[in-house]
């Protein structure tokens, strides 16, 4: 009998950042393609980008008022009173929608859901999505039944080694060829695609470098073109980067987000981007060379772990963020350069990740979790 019989609807913990939801939406996609019968609930943060996220992908959803733990006395103060009514609100829903398991995703949101959910006798899966496993997880890890990983993980209580990949969305798998999906994003299909991404939220210093670096490489540009995906910021700013790749004679399609990232990685010869373990994901499954730029703010740098992997295969390569635009050409406008203008460099990189195995993670995660919970 599958968990949770009798109960029909999965609930999914996690929310503030495109690294935590993306993974869920990909395992829910799988469920309802197992049993489609199933219903499935996402208990999220309350930041634009995760109404954003799942009211694109039609999943339902119920903010919850959860914040990051802190020591500020002012912040600590918002971040029991949010763990209380989290708790408030996770019992609510449990009991409205006949929530059968919990399955947590890690941030901040998940740790005061699963506390509510096992206090009142509901199973809970985590499901680790990163190299380096966050407070919560580590925290949520000690009250869960099943304890999971996508990746290699490091210090994960509970956990027994085994890793069951990275969850992919469907629509973060290329459509098509290259020509396909550039035409369906309006630009050439035959150009060669430069894809700058920061992820959900986008990268501020990606965004400052990239101009900077089209200016000064106007003719390493002539023949490419490229998909800068920005996040979500004023339209005056996406239009101010707009009219310095025109000025620089650069053809770029500067875009806040784009839900279906597929195009974007279909579309692309080469990437630029953050080096979440959602994006790292995504750039493997579709075979795209990247040069990866880890969040330069985590005191640990754990992004660089998330790429490790890759970069030691020669699939991609990694920079570090010196933030400032003139710093960061020294190395990562360096590599970039490179990338752009050795072809087989590029072809050895696909190559490289052409070897590597490619499986649905997000089926093998679903099947797992309509098994009973031992």
């Amino acid at each position: 009998m599958s968990a949770g019989a009798g109960r029909r609807t999965v609930a999914f913990a996690g929310g503030g950042s495109g690294g935590h939801l993306s993974p869920g939406l990909a395992i829910a996609e799988r469920l309802l393609e197992l049993e489609p019968g199933r219903s499935t609930l996402f208990l999220c943060s309350d930041r634009p980008v995760d109404a954003l996220m799942l009211g694109e992908a039609g999943a339902r959803f119920e903010p919850m008022p959860a914040r990051p733990p802190s020591w500020h006395p002012r912040r600590a103060l918002r971040f029991l009173r949010g763990w209380f009514a989290t708790g408030s609100a996770t019992r609510t829903a449990i009991r409205r929608l006949d929530v059968g398991q919990v399955i947590s995703l890690g941030g901040f949101v998940s740790a005061p859901v699963v506390r509510r959910a096992r206090a009142m006798g509901v199973p809970v899966t985590l499901i680790n999505l990163d190299v380096t496993p966050g407070r919560a997880n580590r925290s949520v890890a000690r009250w869960a039944q099943r304890v999971w990983s996508a990746v290699p993980a490091r210090g994960l209580p509970g956990w027994d080694g085994h890793v069951l990949g990275f969850p992919v969305r469907r629509s973060a798998i290329a459509p098509g060829d290259a020509a396909q999906c550039r035409v369906q994003l309006g630009l050439e299909p035959t150009r060669h695609t430069l894809l700058v991404t920061g992820a959900s939220q986008g990268a501020t210093s990606l965004n400052r470098f990239m101009p900077h670096f089209a200016e000064a490489m106007p003719e390493l540009l002539k023949g490419w073109q490229v998909l800068h995906l920005a996040g979500t910021l004023p339209e005056a700013l996406l239009q101010s980067w707009r009219d310095r790749y025109a000025a620089a004679g650069v053809r770029a399609l500067v875009l806040p987000f784009l839900h279906r990232m597929g195009l974007a990685w279909g579309a692309a010869d080469v990437a630029l981007s953050r080096a979440g373990a959602n994006s790292v994901a995504e750039a493997e499954i579709n075979r795209v060379p990247c040069l990866f730029v880890p969040y330069p703010h985590h005191r640990d740098l754990h992004q660089r772990e998330n790429a490790r992997a890759l970069v030691e295969a020669g699939a991609a390569a990694i920079a570090l963020d010196a933030v400032i635009p003139s710093d960061n050409m020294a190395v990562m406008g360096r590599l970039l350069e490179s990338l752009l203008s050795d072809g087989p460099a590029r072809d050895r990189m696909h190559a490289a990740l052409a070897a590597r195995p490619r499986v649905d993670a997000a089926m093998e995660i679903a099947r797992r979790l309509l098994a009973p919970v031992g």
